[in-house]
């Protein structure tokens, strides 16, 4: 067993050395790489950052140094004048995303704003030709991410997926080891579950005068218009009631579970060898918008979110040599001493860190940062994002069907459910006029 970990960490890093290989710039003027008037490989890349909330302002941190940010957007403006004064930089600020996406200067954008905004910020970056990091969960909806993925292709644009983890070496290497056949044969594997989104209030919430500084219009974007209640406005991270938050609401997101099960599914799916593709069913344990939802691959590997605590950005996989479990940053293995000559411990403390460090997500940009220059695929590729998010969004699927028991066949290749007319309606979501998604 030493003699096949030895083997599997020589292949690890002789695909960490050829991914190396392949990221670093070359020096290529821009032109040739087809960026006509963007960065060649020697030259900075220009940045804009749409959204200044809590993930936003984390990300400011972690802009590498061959990068410049020269833009930031949030509908409020309260929050990007407090960044500007943070960082007493001297940016362009604007409230509506559209008009930072014309600033000229501008080779990539990240968007970070609230979730039902990426996919329409993201087609529009793309076709704008800028290269584009997209924070997770990609989409709401399955329909849309694919929108992004189309849109990615079609304009030849590097898209990131902000699961950073992807970028970790301690993730990479325990999800490959999985994957490769490190522990035998897996059996099942076991996730913590997350609660979901629920239908906005049919009363809504009491409305309030709109505050000065913030466009709410551009804040609801393509989501139905509601009166304005700094409940619904609030940031998930300020002391406010939970149950108001927006990121619980349907029309704006796939609640904690697309926040938090982007990351831990992302990590089940790297392990599966289903970058591109996914489960085939999907089964209600559990009634409720809570409620436990399993799925299955078609290679028989069941995923049962059956856990109330534990690895809540991975999973424990279960095989039939070893148990491994699989968090951000970390793994570990029952018995303990299953795995030898793994990536060094040390690789780990470059990534530890709270939410706004200068680190956690430095890798993953700098990831990005490459690509943008080589023109490859990055590590959390648009595909890899949208396939990790469609998980999520079938999840709330299941729950909104409330079938329990009953099994949703799913066509990963079509994307469309083959036993569930009802499920294919909800694969796609109404848009406000004025906002709906770009040809």
């Amino acid at each position: 067993m030493i003699r096949q970990n030895i083997g599997h960490r020589r292949a690890f890093l002789k695909r960490s050395l050829v991914a190396a290989a392949v990221s670093v710039p070359q020096f290529i003027s821009g032109r040739v790489l087809g960026l006509a008037g963007g960065p060649g490989a020697n030259e900075q890349i220009v940045v804009g950052i749409v959204g200044m909330g809590t993930r936003g302002r984390a990300l400011v941190h972690n802009i590498p140094a061959s990068g410049r940010l020269a833009a930031i957007c949030d509908a409020d403006s309260r929050r990007t004048a407090a960044v500007v004064a943070e960082f007493q930089a001297d940016w362009n600020v604007y409230d509506d995303y559209r008009k930072l996406l014309e600033q000229k200067d501008l080779n990539a954008v990240i968007v970070c704003c609230c979730c039902h905004h990426h996919v329409h910020a993201g087609i529009l970056a793309c076709q704008a030709g800028l290269d584009v990091y997209v924070e997770k969960p990609l989409a709401i909806c399955v329909a849309e991410g694919r929108e992004l993925v189309k849109a990615a292709r079609k304009y030849q644009r590097v898209v990131q997926t902000g699961t950073q983890q992807r970028t970790m070496e301690m993730d990479r290497f325990a999800c490959e080891f999985v994957r490769d056949g490190g522990i035998g044969k897996v059996r099942v594997v076991e996730c913590v579950n997350f609660g979901g989104a629920i239908p906005y209030p049919p009363a809504g919430l009491p409305e309030e005068p709109v505050p000065a500084g913030v466009n709410w219009d551009v804040w609801q974007g393509p989501a139905p218009v509601r009166p304005f209640n700094q409940l619904l406005f609030a940031l998930r991270m300020e002391k406010i009631d939970r149950r108001y938050w927006w990121g619980l609401w349907r029309d704006y997101s796939t609640g904690e579970s697309g926040q938090i099960h982007s990351h831990g599914l992302d990590m089940v799916q790297y392990a599966m060898g289903a970058d591109e593709s996914g489960p085939v069913e999907y089964r209600l344990i559990e009634p409720g918008p809570n409620g436990r939802v399993d799925f299955r691959y078609a290679n028989g590997v069941e995923v049962q979110l059956k856990l109330s605590r534990g690895p809540a950005l991975g999973g424990i996989f279960v095989g039939d040599k070893c148990k491994m479990e699989i968090n951000r940053n970390r793994f570990t293995t029952n018995p303990t001493d299953f795995v030898t000559g793994g990536p060094d411990p040390e690789l780990a403390e470059k990534w530890r860190g709270v939410l706004g460090g200068d680190s956690i997500a430095r890798g993953h940009v700098q990831n990005w940062f490459d690509c943008i220059k080589t023109r490859g695929k990055p590590n959390a590729d648009v595909e890899i994002g949208h396939r990790s998010a469609t998980i999520c969004n079938l999840i709330d699927i299941a729950r909104q069907l409330g079938q329990t028991g009953e099994v949703l066949r799913w066509d990963p290749v079509a994307e469309r459910f083959t036993n569930s007319p009802e499920g294919n309606k909800l694969l796609d979501r109404p848009r406000r006029k004025g906002w709906e998604l770009p040809a």
